[in-house]
């Protein structure tokens, strides 16, 4: 029995191979881990932006001190300059929860590939 194109599943940019395919090789794998690293990176800068634009505009902060406040949240370091108003605080409290969970997420993207790739290695059927 041949497979045709029509029955192989569509491939996404961070799909992983199925456990009856053979294993990935390693310039493609190199490829897959630059993608989720890129993706990663994309991520971060957009959650940055986020951090940056509420310090500025609810904080209010300098553009500068927003972007401080904001990278040391996101990084998980802690404020840095003192909120002064109620809407610079809730703003403050929720990007730092949102923070967490983007943290988590990245380190997520960055390992899923690894991960994969060991589980695979260990499930090839001979």
């Amino acid at each position: 029995m041949s497979l045709s194109s029509k029955n192989l599943p569509k491939r996404t940019l961070l799909s992983f191979e199925h456990k009856s395919h053979p294993l990935l090789p390693r310039h493609l794998f190199v490829r897959r881990m630059m993608w989720s690293a890129l993706f990663a990176v994309l991520v971060l800068f957009i959650c940055l932006m986020i951090g940056i634009l509420g310090y500025h505009y609810w904080g209010p902060m300098s553009w500068i001190d927003s972007l401080h406040n904001a990278s040391m949240i996101l990084s998980g370091m802690g404020p840095v300059a003192e909120i002064q108003t109620v809407t610079g605080k809730w703003f403050s409290s929720m990007y730092a929860l949102f923070s967490g969970v983007a943290f988590i997420t990245n380190i997520g993207l960055l390992i899923a590939p690894m991960a994969h790739r060991f589980f695979h290695r260990l499930h090839l059927e001979k």
